[in-house]
């Protein structure tokens, strides 16, 4: 049977449905799970088939509104929350030692979360918050889980790393490595770091499908452009205004040449780097809406030589060597 081509239009659940035979038997993760949001959605017709799905926030509440949304919308679905705040370390290596204790193996680690941005802040390690959200807790993440994936994998399965994040990495001039360990206001603006952390994710995947030497495969993507948290929070607006992506009153803007995606939409190319057959010889691609589009990557995102200085800057800082 031949595969559909996916494209702007196509949904997270028709995704879902082509390769459910795919999902069923799997035990996924994802990060960043609230309502409203990308991550929910992937949850949610993933759980369809999957044989277990865990879902992380780092608000306990909340977390618990999405399990609670995701067995009401899934009934049947074999739901697992796990409290995971990725702007701290400590708080990263006590949730992957959970995983780690679990009696299923882990087959497929979706990095969906990120930080909402704002004022420059310093988390507990000294790491400014949104790249220790977006960069440094996911790479000890999946370092420490790493082993757990590998072995998942048989001859006829390769785990998965996925990791989800923006075109904004196109509007900056890349991760600023100088900065990284010992960030400072004056190197910080809540958009130009966004920017930064997204361009960090395309270099992790690209230097984790490289390092890994086959034994785990790692993608990054575009999910689109959709109107979810992150785009409502008031301290975005006026930079998402001047781009053209919100009108000033905060709505998403019809004629914005960011078209905008439903939630369905926007998490259809995470369910397609996370289990579509025809990427296997592919890992370390760039998707955009649906299909690998490693074109569109900006050129400071492509660099190999920069993907692995981040690598050994952030074995660095959370102390530890990721080798396999």
């Amino acid at each position: 049977m031949s595969l559909p081509t996916f494209s702007f239009s196509t949904t997270a659940e028709e995704v879902a449905d082509t390769f459910a035979s795919k999902i069923r038997g799997k035990n996924v993760l994802i990060t960043g799970t609230s309502l409203n949001g990308i991550g929910y959605e992937t949850a949610r017709v993933i759980a369809k088939y999957a044989n277990l799905v865990i879902i992380t926030g780092y608000n306990l509440e909340r977390l618990k509104l999405s399990e609670e949304a995701l067995k009401k919308d899934v009934p049947g679905a074999n739901i697992r929350s796990l409290i995971l705040d990725l702007s701290s370390l400590a708080a990263v290596r006590k949730a992957a030692a959970e995983v780690n204790a679990y009696s299923e193996p882990l087959h497929i680690l979706i990095h969906n979360a990120a930080h909402g941005g704002g004022d420059f802040k310093l988390t507990a390690d000294g790491l400014e918050i949104q790249m220790a959200t977006a960069q440094f807790g996911p790479f000890l993440l999946t370092k420490l889980l790493a082993p757990n994936l590998i072995a998942a994998g048989s001859t006829s399965f390769t785990p998965r790393v996925v990791f989800v994040l923006s075109e904004a990495h196109l509007m900056g001039p890349g991760v600023d490595l100088d900065h990284l360990a010992h960030p400072t206001p004056e190197n910080y603006t809540t958009m130009g770091t966004y920017c930064q952390a997204k361009a960090a994710n395309i270099l992790f995947a690209s230097e984790l499908a490289r390092r890994s030497g086959g034994t785990i495969k790692a993608y990054s993507l575009h999910p689109g452009t959709i109107y979810a948290n992150m785009m409502q929070k008031e301290h975005n607006k006026a930079d998402l205004v001047s781009f053209g992506v919100l009108n000033p009153d905060g709505t998403p803007n019809k004629d914005s040449k960011f078209p905008f995606k439903t939630f369905g939409q926007g998490a259809a190319t995470t369910v397609v780097a996370a289990f579509d057959t025809r990427l296997e010889d592919q890992s370390g691609s760039f998707l955009w809406d649906g299909v690998v589009a490693n074109e569109k990557i900006a050129p400071h995102s492509a660099d190999p030589e920069t993907a692995k200085k981040l690598w050994d800057i952030s074995e660095e800082i959370v102390a530890e060597k990721f080798t396999f």
